[in-house]
C-alpha cells in the first residue's frame, strides 16, 4: 500500500475492544510506546484487526500540539 502520509509508525496490535459504534485499538510501537486509536467498529471489523497483527499507524493531521513545562 502506498499513501501520501509521511507519518507512519510500524507496530503490533495488543488489544481491540469493540463498542456499539466505535472500537479502541491499542498498538505497541517498535520502541515499546503505545498508540491508542479510536476507529469505527465497521473499520476495525473490515480490517479484521486482532491481537498480534502487524499494522501501520498513519498520522495525518493539520494540527499538532507540543507542550513544555
Amino acid at each position: 500500500m502506498r499513501i501520501s502520509a509521511r507519518n507512519q509508525l510500524a507496530g503490533t496490535v495488543t488489544s481491540v475492544e469493540h463498542g456499539a459504534v466505535m472500537s479502541t485499538v491499542v498498538i505497541e510501537l517498535e520502541g515499546g510506546q503505545e498508540v491508542v486509536a479510536a476507529i469505527t467498529k465497521d473499520s476495525a471489523q473490515g480490517l479484521q484487526l486482532a491481537e498480534g497483527d502487524a499494522v501501520r499507524v498513519i498520522v495525518k493531521s493539520t494540527d499538532v500540539m507540543v507542550g513544555k513545562d
